[in-house]
């Protein structure tokens, strides 16, 4: 089973609600709930939340609403520790988790698709979205040279990630086996 996992907790303290926030006339869940929904290869999907309104505007939505431990939603709970209480509480085998963060709501039409589509092809442990970045911190040795000799470093962007939830259990995001889908600047 492949399992979409929005993870949205209701305490987000830069923008207090940011989940339920209007965003081009919609709550910024709902663009990825949408878009989760459009995927062909995703079996399932829920959302999970301590927050009882995020819940009911999920299932109002029809998307099963997982309620997270309070623990699990502060400051300095990890993405990780959420996605390892997923596997373990929901009653189904899940074979890859397909992590959709809800602060990334621009992904084109077929993208999540096209990343599981590229996890199994590739046999990966993990695959992220991202981007090609050529920028070096100050002071770094990268500074001395020029930006069109050094090949970059490919950075995740939040958008997708597809992980075998095996790791999950085991509390490991990447495994030795990951790639990554460079995605439009737009998506990122």
């Amino acid at each position: 089973m492949i399992l979409g996992v929005i993870p949205a907790r209701g305490g987000s303290k830069g923008i207090p609600r940011k989940n339920l926030k209007l965003v081009a006339g919609k709550p910024l869940l709902l663009w990825t709930i949408e878009q989760a929904k459009k995927s062909k290869l995703l079996d399932d999907l829920l959302v999970s939340s301590e927050d009882k309104s995020i819940g009911n505007f999920t299932e109002k939505n029809v998307i099963r609403w997982l309620k997270r431990p309070v623990e699990l939603s502060t400051d300095s709970a990890s993405t990780l520790s959420v996605l390892e209480h997923v596997v373990l509480q929901y009653p189904q085998q899940i074979k890859t988790v397909v992590l959709l963060q809800p602060s990334s709501p621009i992904r084109s039409k077929d993208l999540i698709d096209f990343c599981i589509n590229c996890f199994y092809k590739k046999n990966l442990d993990s695959l992220a979205t991202g981007f090609i970045c050529k920028n070096a911190e100050y002071g770094e040795q990268l500074q001395h040279y020029r930006r069109q000799d050094y090949s970059g470093r490919f950075c995740s962007d939040g958008n997708v990630y597809v992980i075998k939830a095996d790791l999950l259990k085991n509390y490991d995001r990447i495994g030795k086996r990951y790639g990554g889908v460079i995605v439009s600047r737009e998506e990122n």
